[in-house]
């Protein structure tokens, strides 16, 4: 693995910690900033489509469908953008949904870890399992306080920080296992 990839592996734990800790910091400041981001996020993907959809309409298929589908972005950026309220709502499910089925993925990822030696497999699969158990609790009372929910993704959130910080420790495993199968 090359450096390069191995600073960057480093980078994203790094930037889903103090992620996490924000989100636990400042949790109305937290839906409130999420919510912007992707209204605005889909509003500019929207424009973007549809520019391109312009640009290309004559020499690619289904224009009309890519037409429609920036039309809708456009809409729902711009009505995310006006109607924060109902996005703040819904975002502690989204993310729920996202930090537990993140966490059954790095589960699953443990496995891999163990299969090629590596001995902190179960560090990763410990987080694994609190991450997806504390989505599950985000996802039981969606109607609780924002502060509780930003809480539970900003553990779950610095969790998956560590467990990907943990996995590069394991680099080292990975490359001498491949190194090991193609010689």
């Amino acid at each position: 693995m090359k450096n390069r990839t191995k600073i960057f592996l480093a980078c994203a734990g790094i930037l889903l910690i103090i992620l996490g800790v924000v989100c636990i910091s400042r949790p109305a400041e937290t839906l409130f900033a999420s919510a912007w981001l992707i209204g605005l996020f889909t509003l500019l993907s929207g424009i973007s489509t549809l520019a391109f959809t312009l640009e290309t309409q004559a020499f690619l298929p289904n224009s009309g469908t890519r037409m429609l589908s920036s039309l809708l972005q456009i809409f729902l950026g711009i009505f995310f953008l006006a109607h924060k309220g109902v996005l703040i709502a819904s975002l502690p499910i989204v993310f729920a949904v996202w930090v537990m089925v993140e966490g059954v993925v790095i589960v699953i990822e443990s496995f891999v870890f163990k299969k090629v030696g590596f001995s902190g497999w179960w560090c990763i699969l410990l987080l694994g399992i609190a991450g997806a158990v504390l989505g599950f609790l985000g996802l039981r009372n969606p109607l609780a306080a924002g502060t509780t929910l930003t809480t539970l993704i900003g553990l779950a959130i610095i969790f998956e920080g560590v467990s990907y910080l943990v996995g590069l420790s394991a680099a080292r495993k990975f490359e001498k296992f491949f190194k090991e199968l193609t010689a």
